[in-house]
């Protein structure tokens, strides 16, 4: 395995605590720090990454990949929707996978991360994949820190809508997702504001989100 692989599957073990934490369990139903979005259809979006991997690992690219993995940011439809009514931001699938309750989405989970331990360690993960609902291609090093990114990103939103700790990624999951974030923020908001806000708290800019 590679760094990237064993960075996946570390943060990955520590997203499944978290959906499987009693806290999403009762309040499931309740809203989430997400518009439009119940706790438990935060959480099938936040283990769905781990089943997204599983789906796509073994599958061969259907074409080359792209360069860069802000690439896939800086062409994703959900990125460029000023929406939320945009059909890229539709949760149809978040919801009717919360509609199937807690253990559902615990079993699913853990079942496809199973799947994606044996894809890594036994070398049948792809080195390029396609990404479907994209329509093009990422090496697995790059799709993987996509699917960091939603993992570290969405575990926060999960943890702040049931009240418990934000889960601690190890830096070799943490660091990428964070570089690419900074990168994607400078490029939309320029240096001096990512700097200010990062530094100086008294000139902090009202946001400098990477999306």
């Amino acid at each position: 395995m590679e760094n990237r692989d064993r960075a996946f599957l570390a943060a990955g073990r520590i997203a499944l605590g978290l959906v499987g934490d009693p806290a999403v369990e009762r309040n499931w139903d309740s809203d989430s720090s997400l518009e439009r979005m119940t706790v438990g259809m935060l959480a099938c979006h936040l283990g769905r990454q781990v089943v997204r991997a599983a789906e796509i690992l073994p599958v061969p690219a259907t074409d080359p990949p792209i360069d860069k993995t802000a690439d896939h940011y800086r062409r994703a439809a959900w990125v460029l929707a000023d929406s939320l009514d945009d059909p890229a931001n539709d949760r149809t699938r978040d919801e009717s996978e919360a509609a199937s309750g807690f253990d559902a989405m615990v079993r699913r989970c853990r079942e496809a991360f199973d799947q994606v331990d044996d894809l890594l360690r036994s070398n049948r993960a792809q080195r390029t994949v396609t990404i479907p609902w994209q329509g093009w291609s990422l090496r697995r090093t790059d799709f993987l820190l996509t699917r960091l990114v939603e993992i570290v990103v969405h575990s926060d939103d999960l943890a702040r809508s049931v009240d418990v700790a934000t889960p601690t990624f190890p830096a070799d999951a943490f660091a990428p997702v964070l570089h690419l974030l900074a990168d994607l923020a400078t490029e939309r908001h320029g240096q001096a504001r990512l700097i200010s806000a990062l530094a100086r708290t008294e000139r902090m800019p009202t946001t400098v989100s990477a999306f």
